[in-house]
């Protein structure tokens, strides 16, 4: 699965906010092709993960509906987000599939500017209490549900465990600990080691943005506004990732192919990111039994910082151009309600769900020989309800573009102070 930093370009403001979402029809003149004849189309991108995921779930339902059939389109994420927009602006709504997948730090953006593109799952039988409340937040606008949530973006600290005991510490040492504790602990393995403990793309808010999310914050309040002037746990993300790269225990590397390289070139104890980068762990082959995960580590300074995050994640939604009833009992019978789904898709796929009962299952519960016998996925499923939900707004992404920045400056010597009254003033001018 991509990051959501290298998805942010895609995403451009075209049109004005719409005041609220409207419960949309159920079938379109042309659009799902699920008029009575039990098809529905999909579109979707990533044939490895969420194609294949979408595959499996055709053939949970045919179990119980045989003449059921699926048509799934691949359409990469920024060609998808390109086409809602044309089909939004020139309310085309009879190109729409039936189901979309929209990646979680977009849903507020377009389910708010453009409303007329979804339906709502008011009359659905999908119980969003199994799903973690920050999770369904990210397609909830006015307290009705819009999207069903996919993969998880649960974040994790993954630790190489031999690079560890060359230092004299485990895994254990790096769980529900402070930044502060990290920093502290990462200078030494550095100093005994050569290593640092962390990567990661110069001039991009991941990190940040996680330990924001960590803390319960966001880079808006509750109406929309930003806040990244004054914002206490923005800063103390930032004065922490500093802190790091300051000290030589987090490196920065230009590219997302260079941050992967980081990590299965071993150049790196470790990283700290969404449950999806274990796929890339993975491909070093010789790294195999070396790895494990925890938690994230803690703001210090912060009131109410916790040790959990996410960063990346997504949502399936339904069109207004759908067979509503078919869309919604096939996702109520899959995504949000089949275990043999999940743990048909964990395996080849590493897809994680956020749908908190799979994790019961036995595949969840195994052990993984990658990461030292560790069941990483059922640790990952119980990390998901303590993540705190994150005001992500209609301008996520012109906001987090501005934090990097002002990050960058502050790294260079700008002013905090300076630096982010600069990157608000920039985000309210997109505003208007």
């Amino acid at each position: 699965m991509k990051s959501s930093a290298k998805l942010a370009a895609a995403l451009t403001l075209t049109l004005p906010l719409a005041l609220t979402l409207t419960a949309c029809g159920s079938g379109g003149d042309s659009g799902g092709e699920g008029d009575g004849d039990n098809k529905l189309t999909v579109w979707t991108w990533d044939p490895a993960f969420n194609i294949y995921a979408m595959e499996e779930a055709e053939k949970v339902y045919q179990q119980d509906n045989p003449d059921f059939e699926l048509e799934i389109v691949e359409v990469p994420w920024d060609d998808l987000q390109t086409k809602l927009t044309t089909i939004a602006q020139s309310q085309a709504f009879g190109e729409l599939p039936d189901i979309f997948l929209m990646q979680n730090n977009a849903f507020q953006k377009n389910g708010l500017n453009y409303p007329d593109l979804f339906s709502d799952f008011s009359d659905s039988d999908i119980d969003f209490s199994e799903f973690p409340e920050s999770v369904v937040e990210y397609s909830t606008i006015d307290d009705i549900n819009y999207g069903v949530p996919f993969d998880a973006g649960t974040a994790v600290t993954a630790l190489r465990t031999d690079v560890l005991e060359q230092a004299g510490y485990t895994v254990d040492d790096f769980t529900d600990i402070t930044w502060d504790q990290y920093l502290t602990i990462g200078k030494d393995v550095l100093a005994k080691t050569g290593q640092p403990l962390l990567s990661g793309q110069a001039g991009s808010a991941d990190i940040p943005m996680m330990m924001l999310q960590s803390a319960g914050a966001s880079l808006f309040d509750d109406e929309g506004n930003p806040t990244i002037v004054d914002n206490e746990a923005l800063e103390a993300a930032i004065d922490v990732y500093t802190q790091l790269v300051d000290a030589g225990v987090l490196i920065e590397v230009n590219s997302w192919d260079e941050y992967i390289g980081t990590i299965v070139n071993s150049n790196v104890g470790g990283t700290v990111n969404g449950i999806w980068i274990v796929g890339s762990i993975q491909t070093a082959e010789d790294q195999a039994g070396k790895w494990g995960i925890t938690n994230l580590p803690k703001l210090d300074t912060v009131s109410g910082a916790t040790n959990y995050s996410a960063n990346g994640g997504s949502s399936w939604a339904i069109s207004s151009n759908a067979d509503v009833d078919l869309a919604s009992d096939f996702l109520a019978a899959t995504f949000a309600g089949s275990t043999e789904l999940y743990d048909t898709i964990l395996p080849k796929a590493g897809a994680v769900a956020n749908w908190i009962p799979a994790g019961d299952s036995d595949v969840y519960n195994e052990p993984i020989d990658f990461f030292g016998g560790q069941p990483i996925f059922a640790d990952v499923v119980a990390f998901g309800p303590e993540v705190p939900s994150n005001n992500t707004g209609a301008y996520y992404y012109e906001a987090r573009d501005a934090v990097s920045t002002a990050m960058t400056q502050i790294m260079g010597g700008t002013d905090t102070a300076t630096a982010l009254g600069e990157a608000q003033a920039n985000v309210e001018f997109a505003m208007e």
